[in-house]
């Protein structure tokens, strides 16, 4: 076990660090073994035997397809009306299509398949609070551990919600963090508002005449339309956005005609990209624009361009309350000057829109990078390693983050 590169205090983060190695045995376990959204066979019955050893109350599995939700409840009884009785913690469990480049001893067994983002690490994170709260019982009410598959790309915290998540668990706030290696280990980030983008898809097809490109009069190109609109529709955030708003909009795949045939002009071109932005009104302008510009730009060629617009995720937001709370949370394990309360919000996105949509809440960044090697590459690089020095902190911070919710009252003695 390699030496923490950070100092952090509490009762919570102590106790934690006790069982440090099992947490770090369940991660790279679960890093060996990844599996791709709601196919989380596997990840889930690891995690439901790992919750029943913690002594939890109660553990729920097939909730939007292959969730898992424990429930653990606290010592204490809830006497003041305005204490929170539940609080509501989640980690995403699924891993990415994709091979990879590590030659440590567990690296992934699956051929394609990668924990690219860390999601094993959020996943024995979450295990490791359900542990320490489950041995401890230092709250009042009630802590849901939610366990979500399918975050990259399969929208699961809406299948879990739609499946009756926060009906069954009627939780007043929920929390999620996020690995982030862009900070030292043992920092956290964060911010009220905007945290992650809105990622929408955006196809683009284009319907022209094909022909002979010795004869081109004849045609109408489709590629010649193509390359008009991925030069227009860069036009739409610099001219229809108010500057101090922020939207991207990426062409990121063209597909037209055939490389072995240099001398046919195709009839079709089909584009497709993303669009983030944070601020739905921004949303439903470029949506729009797109559309009209597209048209228009092949209407001016003789052609036809259609715009599939799909909203995926929306933006992540974390409400004002429960932010500075949680900074507040953060800053009592690892002091002031290791909390960012004023994280630059990325054009990524995330799932747990949906929750913070449902629910007040926040989503947190928690530091991981080393300095160098895997742990400080970026997500979704496959040489990517989360950091198992973090492991006791990000226990900590979901522990502390019920305990500091719903603090046990002192006793009123007559």
């Amino acid at each position: 076990m390699s030496t923490l590169s950070y100092c952090a205090q509490g009762r919570a983060f102590a106790h934690i660090a006790a069982f440090h190695p099992e947490l770090t045995a369940l991660r790279r376990d679960l890093h060996a073994h990844p599996e791709l959204g709601f196919e989380e066979r596997y990840t889930a019955k690891r995690v439901a035997q790992a919750l029943q050893l913690c002594g939890v109350d109660e553990v729920h599995t097939g909730i939007g397809k292959t969730g898992v939700v424990a429930v653990i409840k606290g010592s204490g009884a809830v006497v003041d009306p305005s204490q929170r009785a539940m609080i509501g913690l989640r980690a995403d469990m699924d891993a990415l299509p994709m091979a990879e480049h590590n030659n440590f001893a567990w690296k992934s067994q699956q051929g394609g398949l990668m924990h690219a983002c860390g999601h094993d690490g959020h996943t024995a994170m979450l295990v490791g609070a359900a542990r320490y709260l489950a041995e401890t019982r230092r709250f009042c009410g009630t802590a849901v551990l939610i366990f979500q598959p399918g975050e990259e790309g399969y929208a699961g915290a809406r299948a879990m919600i739609e499946d009756g998540l926060f009906e069954r668990f009627p939780v007043q706030a929920v929390y999620a963090m996020h690995n982030w290696p862009q900070l030292p280990s043992g920092m956290i980030g964060l911010r009220p508002g905007p945290m992650m983008a809105a990622a929408d898809r955006i196809t683009i097809e284009i319907t022209g005449k094909g022909g002979h490109g010795a004869h081109a009069y004849q045609t109408i190109d489709s590629v010649l339309v193509a390359a008009h609109i991925i030069t227009a529709v860069q036009s739409i955030v610099s001219r229809n956005v108010k500057a101090v708003d922020s939207a991207v909009i990426s062409i990121c795949a063209v597909q037209a005609g055939d490389a072995s045939a240099m001398s046919v002009i195709p009839g079709s071109a089909t584009l497709v990209g993303t669009v983030r932005s944070f601020n739905p009104k921004v949303q439903d302008l470029v949506e729009q624009r797109l559309s009209e510009m597209c048209a228009a730009v092949a209407h001016g060629f003789g052609a036809t361009a259609t715009v599939s617009y799909q909203r995926l995720y929306p933006a992540t937001v974390n409400s004002g309350p429960e932010a500075v709370f949680a900074a507040d949370v953060a800053q009592s394990l690892v002091g002031a000057q290791n909390v960012v309360r004023d994280l630059e919000p990325s054009m990524g996105a995330e799932d747990f829109s949906f929750m913070l949509q449902a629910k007040p809440g926040a989503y947190l960044r928690l530091g991981q990078s080393a300095g160098s090697g895997p742990t400080s590459c970026a997500l979704h690089n496959n040489r990517y390693d989360f950091n198992d020095d973090v492991l006791p902190l990000g226990s900590a911070m979901h522990a502390s983050l019920v305990e500091q919710s719903m603090p046990v009252l002192p006793a009123i003695h007559a």
